[in-house]
This record gives structure tokens, C-alpha cells and sequence, in this order.
């Protein structure tokens, strides 16, 4: 997998947005430098069943126009309903080995949250993993603890190969020492989901990478 897919990694539902903005922030980021989208459809409002595939169909044809890649989180019948690019997967999610049968030439992402995780994880089997959350975050409930810069830095250390996106509440300002600390990119919610500006917060967060 190319490592630049994840240097703009932008994850988000309809959760995440003003109502009613969800498609009309995507197609605004994806035109300013979002690298890769990941449709995480979670919450108490989420939608499900068939509004969930219209609308994940719908997020598939923006994700074509702007060639973007198009994971899907954690709903594996949904990324294989609508031939997504890829699959993210949790700890506690579909265990990897399956995950890999199903999805035999599709991108294959895992989160990892501490040290331990990484070592127990068959992190050959994957395309790359989310580590984190590096700082506080309120757009996941089920972010768990804070890791910080120094874990994500142990990872790297440990294997200099595997593509890592750093994740949870980074700021414009984080980007340059998550870069140091051996990221190849930073994923966001709030970020651009909640921008007043999101062509210009994209572009900015893109420019850290040219």
C-alpha cells in the first residue's frame, strides 16, 4: 500500500456533522486534499439498514470522483455490499485472520492503542494501523486512554515498515511532531467535520505533507 493514502485521513458520519452538511463536507474536503475517507456511521442517530448502504453508496460515488479511497469501519457486510476499497477494524472487531479471507486484495487497517496491542496484533496481515488516541478526544466514546507521542514513537521504532496514521484530537499544531514521531499521516474527525472553513482547514492540514 502507498503510504501517502494516509497523510490527510479524514473519518466520518453523519454523527460527526451540522445536519443535513454530511455530503456537502465531504465533497468540500475531498477536493482540497483528503487522502483517504474512512465512513464510520456510529452513534445514537446513526443510520442503519438500507438508509445506511444509500447513503455509503453515495459516499462511495464522491470517493470515486475525487479518487479517494473509501474504508469502511468496523461493518464488514456493508464493505462488502458495496465493494469499498478497504476495511478498519478494532481490537474487538472481526479477528484479522478472517478479516484478511474476506478481503483478500482489499486495504486492511487495524487500530492499536498501546504497546501490548501492537505486540499482540498480526500486524503482517494488515496494510497499516491506526495508532492512538496520541491526545484527548471527544468524537469517539470508545477512543480509550490517551497514549501520547512517545507510544506511537516505540511503535515506529519496533518496525520501521508498517504505514502508521496517528489518531485522535490532533490539532494543526500536532502535526509536525506526530510527522517526527514517525507517522506517515494524521487522521481527523472534528477537525474538518466541524471546520467553519473546510476547503481551507484541508488544504492547511495538506500542506504539511507537500
Amino acid at each position: 500500500m502507498d503510504k501517502e493514502i494516509l497523510q490527510v485521513y479524514f473519518i466520518c458520519g453523519t454523527a460527526n456533522c451540522p445536519e443535513g452538511k454530511f455530503l456537502e463536507i465531504l465533497e468540500a474536503a475531498f477536493k482540497s486534499g483528503v487522502t483517504c475517507f474512512q465512513f464510520r456511521e456510529k452513534g445514537a442517530n446513526a443510520l442503519k439498514g438500507d438508509e445506511k448502504v444509500v447513503l455509503a453508496r453515495k459516499v462511495k460515488e464522491l470517493c470515486r470522483k475525487y479518487q479517494i479511497p473509501l474504508i469502511i469501519n468496523d461493518d464488514v457486510d456493508l464493505a462488502l455490499e458495496i465493494d469499498a476499497d478497504g476495511i478498519h477494524l478494532g481490537q474487538d472487531d472481526l479477528p484479522i485472520t478472517k478479516a484478511r479471507q474476506l478481503f483478500p486484495n482489499k486495504i486492511i487497517g487495524l487500530s492499536v492503542g498501546s504497546t501490548i496491542e501492537y505486540q499482540r496484533s498480526p500486524v503482517k496481515l494488515v496494510d497499516y494501523i491506526g495508532v492512538g488516541p496520541i491526545f484527548p478526544t471527544s468524537s469517539k466514546n470508545d477512543a480509550g486512554e490517551v497514549i501520547g507521542l512517545k507510544v506511537l514513537t516505540k511503535i515506529r521504532n519496533d518496525n520501521r515498515e508498517i504505514p502508521i496514521v496517528a489518531i485522535g484530537g490532533i490539532t494543526f499544531g500536532d502535526v509536525v511532531a506526530i510527522k517526527q514521531s514517525g507517522a506517515d499521516g494524521v487522521a481527523v474527525i472534528s477537525a474538518i467535520a466541524q471546520s467553519k472553513q473546510v476547503e481551507v482547514d484541508t488544504q492547511r492540514l495538506s500542506s504539511f505533507f507537500d
